[in-house]
């Protein structure tokens, strides 16, 4: 096993005990119990597993721990909370853009991200920025729209 690596994870600092070389999605759900981002395709490929690092989106099942040591993560549970969601939750929400939620954690965090770097991302560049998330519902419309409508939210 390697040395211990340490984690900011939505503001708190942890050293999980797993080996460096672990995924950070391991980690995440396995070790600390953070069970938003999902496990989709484990190649990077479908978004399901997207955390925000240092404020950028990253697929979590293809990074391992050791490089996010002393960066800050953050999953969609760090993103709002149940009484105050994140503009880009309660967009979703308010705008049932939404369908069966299993590619949504990634999308949100992939959104938020984007939202943080340029609050007046037009659809195009919102569309590009969800483009390695991959919803087979059928809904990245409605989920554009309410990206959008959280921009001129904040």
């Amino acid at each position: 096993m390697s040395d211990p690596t340490t984690v900011d994870v939505n503001g708190v600092s942890v050293t999980p005990t797993s080996d460096g070389d672990t995924p950070l999605l391991t980690v995440l759900r396995d070790e600390l119990g953070l069970l938003g981002s999902r496990f989709g395709c484990g190649q990077g490929l479908c978004g399901a597993c997207m955390v925000d690092v240092d404020g950028t989106a990253m697929p979590s099942c293809q990074t391992p721990l050791w490089q996010v040591a002393g960066q800050q993560v953050t999953t969609v549970e760090g993103l709002g909370t149940d009484g105050s969601p994140h503009p880009v939750q309660q967009a979703i929400l308010d705008r049932q853009a939404a369908q069966c939620g299993f590619c949504l954690s990634g999308i949100v965090v992939a959104a938020a991200a984007l939202l943080a770097e340029e609050p007046d991302a037009d659809a195009d560049r919102v569309a590009e920025a969800l483009d390695r998330n991959l919803c087979r519902c059928g809904a990245q419309r409605r989920i554009i729209d309410a990206v959008l409508a959280a921009g001129g939210a904040r």
